[in-house]
């Protein structure tokens, strides 16, 4: 893993470069694919002490990018604040490469399919339904007997399948296609 180390508005002396050498470089434990980290320090003259120093870090992890930057009173508190928002977001997604991958790590140099991109969702679940005719009182009766959000019927009154549906303030809508009109899409 490549560390680079700059400085804006401020010298980077010996003792903030290892520091922050040995906090940013152990990051590479969380996540193995990263290939560079770039840490940018910088010194600004605000007027709340809290923002007097910027850390910011970009990491090139194989195909993936992350990126955080956090602002703070002293540098080394800082620095030790960016690299555990580092720190969650390469687990994080760590974690989501291992659920991906069904089981298997993500392993160092070796991007998972398509790093960073989360799979297309599919169609994993169909349900048939045998709807009756009934009137919108009947199917909120029904909705509420069968503790749902939701509610599909066949209308015996307009003849015309609706879905009823819970809104949060607990009233109820309903959601109807419009009759003998086609619907363009695009």
């Amino acid at each position: 893993m490549e560390l680079l180390i700059t400085g804006t508005n401020m010298e980077i002396t010996t003792v903030i470069h290892q520091y922050a050498e040995r906090k940013i470089g152990r990051l590479h434990r969380y996540y193995p694919g990263i290939i560079e980290t770039k840490v940018e320090i910088s010194e600004e003259k605000t007027r709340s002490p809290q923002h007097h120093y910027l850390v910011r870090t970009t990491i090139d992890g194989n195909g993936a990018a992350f990126h955080a930057e956090v602002r703070g009173e002293d540098l080394f508190r800082a620095i030790d604040k960016l690299a555990a928002v580092m720190a969650r977001q390469l687990k994080h997604y760590k974690g989501k490469m291992y659920d991906r991958d069904k089981g298997q790590t993500v392993r160092s140099g070796q991007p998972a399919e398509v790093a960073g991109e989360e799979e297309p969702r599919g169609l994993v679940k169909v349900k048939r339904l045998d709807i009756k005719p009934m009137t919108l009182e009947e199917a909120a009766a029904q909705m509420e007997l069968l503790g749902h959000d939701f509610f599909l019927f066949h209308d015996a009154d307009t003849e015309e399948t609706r879905l009823l549906y819970r809104l949060k303030d607990g009233n109820y809508g309903l959601i109807e296609a419009p009759r003998g009109r086609r619907i363009k899409y695009g």
